[in-house]
């Protein structure tokens, strides 16, 4: 089975704000930057399957792929919690520094910690594998796709974060017998 893994196209929100589970604006470059996208797919067949995160910068580019889009909640982006739409710089430092020092097991406060984040994709992951199609599409956010590729590789969740994850980029897995390639990262 082919997995391709498909960031969401550039927001529209000021450089700097924590956004993971607000539901902001794409950028007016949408369209131009989703063809560019499709370019690097191969095109959707009948029994394809293609999951998405609910939230609409990335629905709005899983509609363009498919008209039975399967919306799963455990595609968001990681819940920032009381810092959901504010810019990191206006967050005590203290806290930041705190946060970021132990971002797998800490949760912004009324959020939800990397090592969360973790356990619902090795969830979303176990589901995907039992599936019978030949090529999944899975549209979704960068730390997603960062848990993900930890879960799958075995990596410590502290690496996750070496996995460089464009806006638009394409990574793809190939699931057979029980054991997962990597067939590229953020074309």
């Amino acid at each position: 089975m082919d997995i391709y893994l498909i960031r969401h196209t550039q927001t529209n929100t000021p450089k700097g704000l924590c956004y993971g589970q607000s539901d902001v604006a794409l950028a007016d470059n949408f369209l131009d930057d989703a063809r560019d996208i499709l370019k690097k797919l191969p095109a959707i067949q009948a029994d394809d399957k293609v999951f998405s995160s609910p939230l609409s910068r990335c629905s709005r580019l899983a509609n363009l792929l498919s008209d039975e889009t399967i919306f799963d909640t455990r595609l968001l982006e990681v819940n920032f919690g009381d810092w959901e739409n504010v810019a990191f710089s206006e967050i005590e430092p203290k806290h930041l520094k705190h946060w970021t020092e132990n971002f797998v097991t800490l949760a912004p406060p009324n959020g939800e910690s990397f090592s969360l984040l973790c356990q619902r994709m090795a969830s979303f992951w176990q589901d995907v594998i039992q599936l019978e199609s030949e090529r999944i599409f899975i549209v979704t956010h960068a730390g997603v796709i960062r848990a993900l590729l930890a879960e799958i590789l075995q990596l410590p969740p502290t690496n996750a974060f070496q996995f460089r994850v464009d806006y638009g980029s394409v990574h793809k897995l190939r699931y057979a017998n029980d054991y997962t390639y990597v067939e590229f990262l953020n074309l």
